[in-house]
């Protein structure tokens, strides 16, 4: 049974940093494309960064592009979102989702419904 675990998140003032992590378990794919979703209140579910764990290969939403960072550690099966210059309009609950290897490289990550398996998410706040 694949698990994905987010952990992390909180309030943090506007300007801050956070790193948020996702540990999997049950999923062994080394190839994976694994993303970083996020979901604010009213709003659609978006795509912000994802990395081919084959290689390490990483891609960014252009609202995040300079900002965040998503990085692995494939021993410990987890993926890490490090987020610096926080904004308000950064609040939201953030996801991590896995899929299949081209998600990464054809770009079609963003793809909400391409992604097949989710967490359950982890808040951040950003304060103004």
């Amino acid at each position: 049974q694949v698990q994905l675990v987010e952990s992390g998140g909180g309030s943090v003032q506007a300007g801050g940093s956070l790193r948020i992590s996702c540990e999997a378990s049950g999923y062994s794919d080394s190839s994976a494309c694994m993303g970083w979703f996020r979901q604010a209140p009213g709003k659609e579910r978006e795509g912000v960064a994802a990395i081919y764990r084959d290689g390490g290969s990483t891609y960014y939403a252009d609202s995040v592009k300079g900002r965040f960072t998503i990085s692995q550690d494939k021993a410990k099966n987890t993926v890490y979102l490090r987020m610096i210059s926080l904004k308000p309009e950064d609040s939201a609950m953030y996801y991590c989702a896995a899929g299949r290897p081209f998600l990464c490289y054809s770009g079609s990550w963003r793809g909400v419904s391409a992604m097949a398996y989710w967490g359950k998410g982890t808040l951040v706040t950003i304060s103004s």
